[in-house]
C-alpha cells in the first residue's frame, strides 16, 4: 500500500473593518435591506470612477506587518474579468502580479501527541493582497435566483497560504489563530456566519516523500472551522480512494455537504481560466512610503501570542489560563484592567474564568460584559482584605451582576456586602466557639482524625462553614480546628477517690 501525504493550502478572505467600501462611500453595515447600499461605482455604471479607501489600506498594511510580510512600496490594482450575476461590472478589482505585500508566516501549535510532545509549526504565507468583494446570489426554492449587491465593493484582504498544512486539524488550528490575530488587530471581526471571514481550501495528496504536488482540488463555501476540518479530511480520503481504484483526480472546485459529510463537484477547472488581468486604468499605483509603514507598525496592537507569553512570564498565569483569557480582545482587556486594579493577577484570572466568563457574550469583535473591571476588582479587594470569603465573593458577584444589568452601574462591592448583611467572621473567640462546638458534636470523627485520618479535617471545615453560612475566615478556621483536634480529649471521671 502506498502511504499518502495530505497537502493543504488555504486562501482566506477577510473583510476589513471600514465603515465604507473599498472604492466608494457606500456603507458596509451588515443586514441592510437588499440593494440599499449601492451606487454607480458599486454596480459599475459607465463613467463611475473608483477612489481607494485610505482606512482600508491602513488596516491591510497592519495585518501584513503583524504576519511578518514584506511591504512593497509600490503595488497595482488589476481587473480580474469574469461574468457572474453578483459581479455587475464584469470584473473584480484585485491585485495580481504586483500585490502590496509578500511572504510572511503564522505560528501554530498542535495538541500534545501520545508521547506528550506538542508540535509547533510555522505556516508560510505567499502574500496578502487587497481586493473588493462580490455581491451575493441567493437561489430560491424554485428555479430563480436573486442578487443582493450590498456586499459588492466591500474591502477585503486575501491571505494566501503556502501548501504547508498536512491535515484538517492543522488547517482548523491555522484558521483559529489567524482569526484571533485579525480580531486583536481590529482588522476583521472574524464573523463566519456573516461571511466576513471566509476560507477556500486547496487539497491534494501525494506519495509520502514525494516533493511534487498532486492535482489540486479547491473546496469552497464552508462556513465553520469544524466543517473545514471535516471537509479537508474527507476530500483527502476521497482522492486516495480514487487513486487506489486506478482513477485520476480531475482538477475541479467542490462544495461540502454537511448533512452527508461528503464533498461534491461544483465545476471543472481542467481548462485554465483566463481572467484577462490587466492594470485598472482608473486607479493609479498604490505608493506606500516608509514613514507611513512605520506609523502603522508603531500603532499595531500586541498580538495574542505575545500577550499569552506576557501573561505567563510577567503575571504568573498558567498557560491554560492565559489561553482562555486571550480568546477575545474584550476579555483580555477586562483581565488586564482587573489585575492592575486588584493587584493580584492570578486571583483576578481565576475569578474571571470561574465566574465572569459564563456571563460574557461575543459577536465578532463586539462583546457584552456583565460588569466593569472596577466592579470585579472591588470584589477581589474585599476578599484580599478578609472582609468576605471566596464563597461570599460569588454571592456578591451574582448580586452585583444583576444590579448592573438593571442599570445600577454605580454600585460597588461594599454596597452589596452591606445590603446582604455580609461580612466575614474573623473574630477569634467567635471562631473558636463554633469550631469547639463542631468538634464536640462529632466526637467519633474527632477520634478518627486523632487516630490518623487527617482527611477528616475537610469534614470539620465544612461543618463550621455551614454553621457560619460561609462567613468564617477560612484560614482562621483551619488554624483553630488543627489546634483543637490536636488536643487529646479530657478523661471522663471514674467515680473512684
Amino acid at each position: 500500500m502506498i502511504q499518502y501525504e495530505h497537502v493543504i493550502g488555504l486562501e482566506v478572505h477577510a473583510q476589513l473593518l471600514t465603515e465604507s467600501k473599498a472604492f466608494c462611500g457606500c456603507s458596509t453595515a451588515f443586514g441592510a435591506p437588499p440593494n440599499s447600499q449601492i451606487c454607480p461605482v458599486c454596480i459599475g455604471l459607465p463613467g463611475a470612477l473608483p477612489v481607494l479607501n485610505g482606512a482600508a489600506v491602513t488596516l491591510a498594511v497592519r495585518a501584513a506587518i503583524a504576519l511578518g510580510c514584506h511591504i512593497r512600496p509600490r503595488s497595482l490594482f488589476a481587473r480580474k474579468h469574469y461574468f457572474y450575476p453578483d459581479q455587475p461590472k464584469g470584473y473584480q478589482i484585485s491585485q495580481f502580479d504586483e500585490p502590496f505585500s509578500a511572504g510572511g508566516y503564522l505560528e501554530i501549535s498542535m495538541p500534545a501527541d501520545a508521547s506528550g510532545v506538542s508540535a509547533r509549526k510555522r505556516v508560510r504565507l505567499t502574500r496578502i493582497h487587497m481586493e473588493e468583494d462580490a455581491g451575493k446570489t441567493v437561489h430560491t426554492a424554485g428555479s430563480d435566483s436573486i442578487v443582493d449587491l450590498n456586499r459588492s465593493g466591500v474591502a477585503l484582504i486575501e491571505i494566501v497560504g503556502e501548501p504547508d498544512l498536512r491535515s484538517g486539524a492543522e488547517a482548523g488550528e491555522y484558521l483559529r489563530r489567524l482569526r484571533e490575530v485579525l480580531l486583536f488587530l481590529g482588522v476583521n471581526d472574524g464573523n463566519l456566519e456573516e461571511g466576513s471571514f471566509r476560507c477556500d481550501a486547496n487539497v491534494s495528496i501525494r506519495p509520502a516523500g514525494e516533493t511534487r504536488l498532486g492535482t489540486r482540488v479547491e473546496l469552497k463555501n464552508i462556513n465553520s472551522f469544524r466543517f473545514v476540518e471535516k471537509a479537508i479530511d474527507h476530500e483527502a480520503r476521497r482522492q486516495q480512494d480514487e487513486l487506489e481504484s486506478g482513477r485520476r483526480i480531475p482538477q475541479e472546485t467542490r462544495g461540502w455537504d454537511e448533512k452527508t459529510g461528503t464533498t461534491y463537484s461544483l465545476r471543472s477547472k481542467e481548462e485554465a481560466q483566463d481572467y484577462r488581468y490587466f492594470p485598472d486604468p482608473d486607479l493609479p499605483p498604490l505608493l506606500l512610503g516608509e514613514a507611513f509603514i512605520e506609523r502603522v507598525r508603531a500603532t499595531t496592537p500586541e498580538l495574542p501570542a505575545a500577550k499569552r507569553e506576557r501573561f505567563v512570564q510577567a503575571l504568573s498565569l498558567t498557560p491554560s489560563a492565559a489561553d482562555v483569557l486571550t480568546q477575545h480582545p474584550a476579555v483580555a482587556a477586562l483581565f488586564e484592567e482587573t489585575a492592575a486594579l486588584s493587584g493580584d493577577p492570578v486571583k483576578a484570572g481565576n475569578f474571571i474564568q470561574a465566574e465572569v466568563l459564563r456571563d460574557v457574550t461575543t459577536h465578532g469583535l463586539a462583546a457584552t460584559l456583565p460588569m466593569s473591571a472596577a466592579h470585579v476588582a472591588g470584589i477581589l479587594t474585599l476578599v484580599r482584605a478578609g472582609t468576605i470569603s471566596g464563597k461570599q465573593a460569588k454571592e456578591v458577584y451574582a448580586r452585583m451582576r444583576d444590579e448592573v444589568q438593571r442599570g445600577h452601574s454605580a454600585i460597588t462591592a461594599d454596597d452589596v456586602v452591606r445590603a446582604l448583611g455580609m461580612a466575614q467572621v474573623s473574630d477569634e473567640s467567635a471562631i473558636v466557639a463554633v469550631c469547639a462546638a463542631a468538634v464536640a458534636a462529632n466526637a467519633k470523627q474527632a477520634d478518627a482524625y486523632r487516630a490518623g485520618k487527617h482527611a477528616l479535617l475537610g469534614f470539620f471545615v465544612g461543618v463550621v462553614m455551614k454553621e457560619t453560612r460561609g462567613s468564617a475566615n477560612p484560614q482562621k478556621v483551619n488554624e483553630t480546628l488543627l489546634r483543637l483536634l490536636a488536643a487529646a480529649p479530657a478523661a471522663e471521671p471514674t467515680g473512684e477517690p
